[in-house]
């Protein structure tokens, strides 16, 4: 059975388009309905462009907390897909994108998918924040070889001082 969606979606989509695009083109004219599908592509840039970047947002708040942002990568994806739904000459795409770009569907989206979905990793590791354009905060990195390694400090050594230690 789900083998056959993609098929369907294949097949009607475009034929479901078409003839929206001949109701839609009788009652309002064919430029009209041009303009239309211009201006919904246009539209849709301008919220994938807008709602990416507050997902992305939430997502980075997530990661610096230590939570467990699938729920925001879900929304992420969710947004592309409206963007690009958006994008694509048709009125039917446009209703599934403009839903899509609403926080509630995408969220029934999400619990729909949540139990299917798992993202494995360590989300606390930057626990520190992350600093304005520079990603996450972290310390000075010290790299050493098993042999550069001595517990008693070798006090001719140049690197034994780190950035004004004395």
């Amino acid at each position: 059975m789900y083998r056959l969606i993609p098929l369907l979606i294949l097949f009607v989509l475009p034929l479901a388009e078409i003839a929206g695009f001949v109701i839609v083109g009788r009652e309002i004219g064919a430029l009209a309905t041009i303009g239309l599908v211009l201006a919904s592509a246009v539209v849709g840039a301008v919220l994938l462009k807008w709602q990416g970047f507050g997902v992305l947002t939430r997502l980075r708040s997530d990661v610096a907390a230590g939570r467990d942002p699938s729920r925001q990568m879900a929304h992420g994806v969710m947004i592309v897909i409206a963007g690009i739904l958006l994008m694509l000459p048709g009125f039917i795409t446009d209703i599934v994108g403009l839903l899509l770009f609403l926080p509630p569907v995408r969220d029934l989206g999400w619990r729909l998918v949540r139990d299917r979905v798992r993202i494995v990793g360590d989300f606390g590791m930057f626990r520190g924040g992350f600093e304005a354009g520079r990603g996450p905060k972290r310390g000075p990195i010290i790299d050493l070889d098993e042999d550069d390694y001595k517990p008693t400090p070798n006090a001719d050594s140049p690197w034994r001082r780190i950035d004004g230690e004395k």
